[in-house]
């Protein structure tokens, strides 16, 4: 079950309340989401896999290219799409193209943020919304929970019949040494501005000693510095904030390196598992 839509319409905020547990990194800023993350649901007889996918925008670099790319490519082979819709914001044509891409006979809108809006908001993208012809139709907010429990229902009844594809207490596919590089990077997402969030990238590796080794990749010499901070503030502060996330017994070690405008490059955009 795939989880569509444009940027910052609060995807990765719905998957973490579908399932109950933070499985995918949230922010503010737009694109946070750059892999198909896969959240899972078991409740009693029935189990559900959320796909979050990244925001559905126009692509100006390689990086964009690759990640509406996995967006669209998640929408096949699925029993059921989510089009998340943000109810704060008139529906545009970028949620107008999203909803082409998709079969809407199997799509369930879900206009997302309703504790922002307004009563008269809500009727009004819900008029808007109906040209979709989509199978339903549910606002919800994903951070107070409003809604939620009323979707989840619907959707695990939208699920045919068959085995569990995973173990009823996996509720995330992402194993902990990528865990750890998503949640530095949201840490990194937190506290930096302008155009250095979408510059950094992270990956992780495991140690001889046994230390997650996390690498944060950055652009250009200058945001390195930023990265580091001054006497290495800014990394000591990301562990700070990293550690209490962290899996039991984890041992986290930051380091941070110049790839020239990796964005740009379709190569290193692969290498760094985009």
């Amino acid at each position: 079950m795939s989880l569509v839509g444009r940027p910052n319409v609060g995807k990765s905020t719905l998957l973490n309340a579908l399932v109950g547990r933070k499985v995918s990194i949230v922010s503010n800023k737009p694109q946070t989401t750059r892999t198909a993350i896969r959240g899972i649901l078991t409740s009693g007889e029935s189990q559900a896999v959320f796909v979050d996918t990244p925001g559905l925008h126009k692509a100006v670099s390689a990086l964009g290219e690759k990640i509406n790319a996995t967006a669209l490519g998640s929408t096949k082979d699925v029993d059921v799409t989510c089009l998340v819709i943000d109810a704060t914001q008139p529906i545009g044509k970028g949620d107008e193209w999203v909803a082409s891409q998709v079969d809407m006979a199997r799509c369930v809108v879900v206009l997302n943020k309703a504790d922002r809006a307004s009563r008269e908001q809500m009727l009004a993208q819900l008029t808007r919304a109906a040209k979709f012809n989509a199978e339903s139709y549910f606002p919800v907010s994903a951070v107070t929970g409003d809604g939620i429990d009323a979707l989840k229902a619907h959707l695990l009844e939208l699920m045919p019949e068959g085995e569990f594809l995973y173990p009823p207490e996996m509720v995330s596919e992402t194993d902990d040494v990528t865990w750890v590089a998503e949640l530095v990077r949201e840490v990194l997402l937190e506290r930096t501005d302008e155009e250095l969030p979408y510059s950094i990238a992270t990956r992780a590796t495991v140690s001889d000693d046994g230390a997650v080794v996390c690498e944060i990749v950055v652009e250009r010499e200058s945001q390195k510095g930023m990265v580091i901070g001054k006497g290495g503030s800014m990394l000591k502060a990301v562990r700070q904030a990293v550690k209490p996330q962290l899996p039991k017994g984890v041992r986290l070690e930051l380091t941070v390196v110049v790839d020239k405008n990796w964005q740009q490059r379709a190569d290193r955009v692969e290498r760094l598992g985009y």
